[in-house]
């Protein structure tokens, strides 16, 4: 059933195959707001599912064909369910229009102006700022998000502006389904190689992406990104009209300057062509994050938003659950927790760390997220992770894939000489953390997979 069809007012009752996916949620709590009635299946109960349930989700957790509602207008699925999936069949044999999450997304923000923020790392931190420092602004958008962004509790905020904020997810090419008025392109490093083959082919994708941006829009670009642009991406945008900016560190149109270190936050001015528009700081340290700022900020300046409440938003913008996110801040102990799952990410998590706490002893505990990605970059999880002082692994987290001969903690363990590397279960990470708490100054959780469940507890443990 094509899109033209399906008309989001007539949908009154919905069913999410996947529904506690971060991506998949979001899309849940969308239609709770408009009013329609929403149930779906997913494998584990999470705290994010259990939210869902609170808002009203029908959930259940068995491959369970019978527990699925006969009244639906509309069945959305996540890429991520595997074909043998009992509930699949029944899907497949209903006469009412099934959608990936990304097509549904794609026909929501076609009613609106959408800004969408792509890239292989900072999508999350870049579209949360986005939408956080525009409704400082004034700018009542929506946010369709990656993350538990913490001023608004929800990875959904519902907006009356015309405006809406989306997370364009390269993961299955699912941001191909979208047509942009602005778009952030942050990083086009190899990710999903699973999916692409190669990195030419990823970069392809994303150049394909960029010339779905609406005609006579605008394309903000991170300098790493600008370095990737050929000359013929360059001229298709421009023969579309499309505006090209770009943002970075101490260069490009839109800029960040003078970053320095402020108590757990990092300051810094940003500029516009060379303009001061405002000085402020933001409390998700890193110079990457201050990079993601001045784009996020860039698009609140090509919207002509208030200079005084946008600095005012910078400074009052709390982060994201997992991304950087302090669980202790004393002057003896800190406590990190962060979704780095790719070398680069690790790269700039653990080098924010030591630019705030360049004294301290760093220890890290680290999940590798798929087999697949922890055969295509060990070396590269290797190099970064041999940076901390004190390091453990878990096991690898496997999401949706089989394991692979030869790839698994130990193997990536051998890889870092420097360090005396264990690899623990959760219960031994939570009972080497009670022992040693005293000698802990700096400590960081990292990985997307489960080691979230490690959060609370270790908390709990510190404080």
């Amino acid at each position: 059933m094509g899109n033209s069809k399906l008309h989001m007012d007539m949908i009154k009752s919905v069913y999410f195959l996947g529904v506690g996916g971060i991506g998949m949620s979001a899309i849940a709590r969308y239609f709770l707001l408009k009013g329609a009635k929403v149930s779906g299946y997913d494998k584990t109960e999470t705290s994010l599912t259990k939210s869902l349930e609170n808002e009203g989700v029908k959930i259940h957790y068995d491959e369970n064909p019978a527990a699925i509602p006969t009244d639906l207008d509309l069945i959305v699925y996540t890429p991520a369910i595997p074909a043998d999936h009992k509930e699949w069949e029944t899907l497949r044999g209903m006469d009412v229009p099934l959608k990936k999450r990304a097509e549904v997304l794609g026909i929501i923000s076609s009613a609106s102006k959408t800004i969408a923020v792509a890239g292989t790392h900072g999508k999350t931190s870049t579209s949360s700022m986005t939408a956080a420092f525009l409704r400082s602004a004034g700018l009542d958008v929506t946010g369709f998000l990656g993350g538990i962004v913490k001023d608004f509790g929800s990875n959904f905020i519902y907006g009356e502006s015309e405006w809406v904020v989306v997370e364009a997810d390269e993961f299955d090419k699912s941001f191909m389904h979208l047509s942009p008025d602005i778009c952030v392109l942050l990083s086009v490093d190899a990710d999903h190689l699973d999916i692409y083959g190669s990195h030419e082919e990823m970069l392809k994708t994303f150049q394909d992406f960029t010339l779905l941006i609406k005609e006579n829009g605008s394309l903000l670009v991170s300098s790493s990104v600008l370095a990737e642009m050929d000359v013929e991406w360059k001229g298709r945008l421009l023969s579309k009209g499309v505006k090209l900016y770009s943002f970075g560190v101490e260069e490009g149109w839109f800029n960040a300057a003078n970053i320095h270190a402020v108590k757990h936050q990092f300051g810094f001015t940003f500029r516009e062509n060379e303009l001061v528009k405002l000085s402020t700081s933001l409390s998700m340290p890193g110079e990457h994050n201050v990079s993601n700022a001045a784009g996020a900020l860039g698009v609140c300046s090509l919207l002509d938003c208030d200079v005084d409440e946008l600095s005012k938003g910078v400074e009052a913008f709390q982060g994201i659950a997992r991304r950087f996110d302090f669980g202790k801040k004393s002057e003896e102990q800190i406590y990190i927790d962060d979704y780095a799952h790719h070398p680069s990410e690790l790269k700039v998590a653990i080098q924010a760390a030591r630019d705030l706490y360049p004294e301290k002893k760093l220890t890290a505990v680290f999940q590798p997220h798929l087999f697949s990605r922890t055969s295509d970059f060990m070396d590269g999880f290797a190099e970064e992770l041999a940076k901390v002082d004190e390091l453990i692994l878990m096991e690898i987290y496997p999401a949706r894939e089989k394991p692979m001969e030869g790839v698994t903690s130990t193997a990536l363990k051998n890889r870092i000489k420097k360090l005396d590397v264990p690899v623990m279960s959760e219960q031994e990470v939570l009972a080497y953390v009670k022992s040693n708490k005293k000698k802990m100054e700096v400590l960081m959780t990292l990985g997307a997979g489960n080691i979230d469940r490690l959060v609370e507890p270790i908390k709990a443990i510190l404080n």
